[in-house]
């Protein structure tokens, strides 16, 4: 599978660039993601933060993951303007029966492909071998454009995971 997203993200943005990701609950169909594209680049375009043009980018990304970004170097996000975000999601969730707010389950790369995972089956697939501490993991928790093209796809040992599972001395 290829990983490397770095091409998709705009070079004109700043490094800290408020970056948020939103996860579906599964992969969407070309369809879905042709049609789609059209609707973030009409919200990138049409961004604005109190009447100000934002400086944005919508994109998704590996089929699975919406990426927001907004350029505050230009003009800062208001409340307003990251209400009129969440508003694209949850119009994306309704029109294509997704999930994109779940913060419970994560995405790992196994076997060469996402592969979603319930939180609370973490441990259960750590003992049997689906993951271990250099599985690959989307880190959805990334803040800013730095953070997004250095710590998204890290290895599990790399991550906030790393504290929470038991890996064994070989693995880590």
């Amino acid at each position: 599978m290829n990983l490397d997203f770095k091409e998709h993200i705009p070079e004109d943005f700043n490094d800290s660039s408020r970056v948020w990701i939103y996860q579906s609950s599964r992969l969407f169909f070309i369809s879905e993601a042709l049609e789609m594209e059209d609707m973030l680049n009409a919200f990138a375009a049409n961004w604005k933060s109190h009447a100000t043009p934002v400086k944005g980018f919508a994109g998704l990304l590996f089929g699975h993951f919406i990426i927001l970004m907004a350029d505050e170097t230009a003009a800062g996000v208001s409340g307003c303007s990251t209400d009129s975000s969440v508003h694209l999601i949850k119009s994306i969730e309704e029109k294509y029966k997704v999930q994109m707010f779940d913060r419970q389950t994560l995405a790992f790369v196994v076997k060469d492909k996402i592969q979603l995972l319930p939180l609370n089956q973490l441990d259960y697939a750590v003992e049997n071998n689906f993951i271990n501490a250099a599985t690959l993991y989307f880190n959805n928790t990334v803040l800013s454009k730095k953070d997004l093209l250095e710590k998204w796809i890290i290895p599990v040992k790399e991550s906030w995971l790393a504290k929470r599972l038991n890996f064994s001395e070989k693995e880590s």
